[in-house]
């Protein structure tokens, strides 16, 4: 596919501002939609909208193929006649600047329980929607429905006959938790058609929709349970390696991500089917497909399991090129994304380069090793996504803030910034750039603190937290963005 020269802005879903604690496919979505679109943008991009656990990230999901029930909106379903508005109460006690997950996970659990209650399970459209959806659904409501009846533990944790999936004791236990089953699909349900309806509205005021594919899943996933021989496990399904990078400049010992590796001989044995499928549904969800750790489909860090850190890994070869081509066959030329951030290699850049696939610049990444650093603009090629930073960056203003004197000096002769806020002289530094899109997090349009930062990678806890406040989206701000993108050639027609 071949993108054209606008821009976007970046913004989780759990980021919209409501009062139920966490951001929701409600009212506030339609709102921000509308702001995109006043203000000359084309695309609004989002995290992955998987069921999250630990750590609550969007990146480590109980599938691949469900989306988050936390984001549904209760408001909605009030409307729908499901809850009654004084149901809602408790969930306003929560902050409405910071996700309170602990808080707000309990009270949104019984909720859903509550207005499922009073769902009509033998309705067609129910039905006719999980029978489409089977071939994922089943299996994720079984592996939702036995997490909590075994305690919440990981599915390895799980007793042995279920772990193995034998089928006669999953029989049984698909008996004695049949409602609970049925709950996991009524969250799904609606979820699907709450976000059917946000997506509506977004091509209606001519804005898509960028959301992220990530090459691994997790281990404690539906996927990794439901298929063992997807994945490089023993007799027992413990894995054999996991995933991570090796020791680079930033770590003596690497990254140890612990996601299963891929049996990509059986994938291809299957005519790579699972892909296909995931592919698929990832479209029905968002318009445009950013692959996140692009350069795994070339060769992955394999880490034998139970190492405590990712040096004694190795690299091994990927069928990305095989891969890519079958996608490219069944499901035509897709628009994507590659996500090559990091150390990439020629091999990686020919997989990218031989679809089409534009690349990543970060502006953040561009000026600590002088002119030829890559992510300065006037080393780009026209078919690469500029950002001022990502969901791992601290806020433009919080980065710019803690620069050593020298490279702050270097980042204003380059930029020509004087004074004001610098968030905007770094986005307009993306917009003028010759990159096809640019892309900025709401965050920088704020010009907001590092307090505001989405995630910090390796922190265990506080991520994914923070959220704008309605009034935040002025309409001055729409004037201000809107006139940026126009001087850029970006704006939305």
């Amino acid at each position: 596919m071949v993108f054209s020269r606008t821009s976007g802005i970046f913004l989780h879903i759990t980021s919209l501002p409501n009062r139920e604690g966490i951001g929701t496919f409600g009212k506030e979505a339609i709102e921000l939609i509308k702001f995109l679109s006043s203000a000359g943008q084309k695309y609004w991009q989002i995290c992955p909208l998987g069921p999250t656990g630990y750590g609550d990230s969007p990146y480590q999901t109980f599938s691949a193929f469900a989306g988050n029930p936390l984001l549904i909106s209760l408001e909605s379903l009030v409307t729908d006649g499901l809850l009654q508005r004084e149901e809602l109460s408790e969930l306003r006690i929560a902050t409405q600047d910071k996700v309170d997950y602990g808080y707000i996970i309990p009270i949104k659990n019984l909720l859903l329980k509550s207005a499922f209650s009073k769902f009509d399970t033998s309705s067609t459209e129910f039905r006719e929607y999980c029978q489409k959806e089977d071939y994922w659904l089943d299996d994720f409501s079984r592996f939702m429905a036995y997490k909590h009846y075994f305690g919440g533990v990981a599915w390895i944790d799980w007793d042995e006959e279920i772990k193995l999936r034998k089928q006669d004791s999953m029989n049984l236990l698909d008996k004695k938790l049949k409602q609970e089953i049925e709950l996991e699909k009524f969250k799904q349900f609606v979820l699907h058609k709450q976000w059917k309806n946000t997506k509506t509205h977004a091509h209606e005021n001519q804005i898509e929709i960028i959301g992220d594919l990530p090459i691994f899943v997790a281990f404690d996933s539906a996927d990794a349970w439901a298929n063992p021989a997807m994945f490089d496990f023993d007799e027992n399904h413990r894995p054999k390696t996991v995933a991570g990078v090796p020791p680079d400049y930033f770590s003596n010992t690497g990254q140890l991500w612990g996601n299963p590796i891929y049996n990509w001989k059986y994938l291809r044995e299957t005519h790579y089917e699972w892909w296909l499928k995931r592919f698929r549904k990832t479209l029905e969800w968002v318009d445009v497909i950013r692959i996140d750790h692009f350069r795994g489909f070339e060769s992955y860090w394999a880490v034998p399991y139970g190492e405590a850190t990712a040096v004694n890994g190795s690299w091994k070869p990927a069928p990305g090129q095989e891969l890519f081509s079958k996608v490219q066959k069944e499901l035509g030329e897709l628009p994507i994304i590659a996500e090559d951030l990091g150390v990439i290699t020629p091999e990686v850049e020919k997989l990218r380069d031989s679809f089409g696939y534009p690349g990543m610049k970060i502006l953040q990444f561009a000026f600590d090793s002088g002119d030829s650093n890559p992510y300065l603009p006037h080393n780009y090629i026209e078919n690469c996504i500029v950002y001022t930073g990502t969901h791992d960056n601290d806020t433009t203003e919080g980065w710019y803030a803690k620069l050593k004197t020298d490279v702050k000096k270097y980042v204003d002769e380059y930029t020509k910034y004087k004074s004001g806020s610098f968030s905007r002289k770094l986005i307009e530094t993306a917009w003028n750039s010759n990159a096809v899109l640019a892309i900025a997090p709401l965050q920088d349009f704020l010009a907001l603190p590092s307090e505001a930062r989405l995630n910090t990678p390796g922190k265990a806890d506080g991520n994914w937290q923070w959220r704008y406040r309605k009034e935040d989206l002025k309409e001055e701000l729409s004037t201000e963005i809107q006139s940026l993108t126009l001087e850029a050639k970006r704006l939305n027609k």
